[in-house]
């Protein structure tokens, strides 16, 4: 038997569609790329949270010469949130990029590694991560939940108690 799976999603043709709150956390993500450190890919992205107390923290890839070291920017942003705000949930989640030599024109997805961490934090709180992908111009994306984007996800249940 042959199967599929779906998500639904929203997609607007810019930025400017997006509701005010949702605006200003895309905005506070390109803020967050300009402290990107990516010496070696040049490849900074950037991503912002807007935690259950409507703070909003900022978080982005800091690579390393060891490269295995890096960490992304939404990890990064998923470990400062665990450790300093481990009572608060995120609401939604801004992410965006700027590549070297390369046009910022589309939505980026988060890695593998990423998603399988917002899956992580989604199932700690119990609560869904509303994800806003986009670049600098062009279409933006609004996924509701960050479990949408890692089907069949690794949960914590199959280790056992």
């Amino acid at each position: 038997m042959q199967k599929k799976f779906e998500f639904e999603y929203e997609e607007f043709d810019t930025k400017e569609g997006l509701a005010i709150e949702d605006l200003a956390l895309l905005n506070a993500a390109y803020d967050a790329v300009e402290t990107a450190f990516a010496p070696y890919s040049k490849f900074k992205v950037g991503a912002a949270a807007r935690l259950s107390n409507g703070q909003i923290i900022l978080g982005s890839n800091q690579e390393s010469a060891s490269y295995p070291v890096g960490i992304c920017a939404e990890r990064t942003l998923l470990n400062s949130i665990g450790s300093q705000y481990p009572k608060e949930t995120i609401t939604a989640m801004a992410i965006s990029y700027i590549p070297h030599g390369a046009e910022s024109d589309h939505p980026l997805s988060p890695c593998g590694m990423c998603r399988q961490s917002l899956l992580d934090y989604e199932l700690r709180y119990k609560a869904p991560i509303k994800l806003i992908l986009a670049g600098k111009t062009g279409k933006v994306m609004l996924i509701p939940s960050a479990n949408n984007i890692l089907p069949f996800g690794f949960t914590g249940s199959i280790l056992g108690k």
